[in-house]
């Protein structure tokens, strides 16, 4: 009996998971596209909500495939392991969007994708 509510708790983790992926990509895309910077804050705010609630998850998931009582742990170790690239990926864009345009790194960024133009354009033309 135990066994049964365990995996439908797992269950529902899973699909929880599944849930917020697809949240967090639709916010991650909106926030891509909306040239507002208000509406690219409130985004930014979701996104961060969204990465929260997976980490709780990812916590759950860690203590489950930790225990003895979990037989089948590949789709926990799998579930971990998309939460992990999805916090690296928001990691990376918090990392981006904190840079200053007229910093020292805003201004190496600038000149890498101007030169990065430069270069598509000179091989395609």
């Amino acid at each position: 009996m135990a066994n049964r509510k365990l995996q439908g708790e797992i269950d529902r983790a899973l699909k929880k998971i599944s849930d917020g992926k697809a949240e967090f990509e639709i916010i991650f895309q909106k926030i891509r596209t909306t040239p507002s910077a208000n509406q690219k804050e409130k985004h930014e705010t979701d996104l961060k909500r969204e990465i929260k609630k997976l980490q709780r998850l990812r916590e759950q998931v860690k203590s489950w495939i930790s225990t003895n009582e979990v037989k089948n742990k590949a789709p926990l170790i799998e579930a971990r392991k998309q939460i992990e690239s999805e916090m690296e990926r928001y990691k990376q864009y918090e990392r981006e969007s904190k840079t200053k345009e007229y910093s020292n790194k805003g201004l190496k960024l600038q000149m890498q994708q101007k030169r990065a133009a430069h270069e598509a354009r000179s091989r395609d033309g």
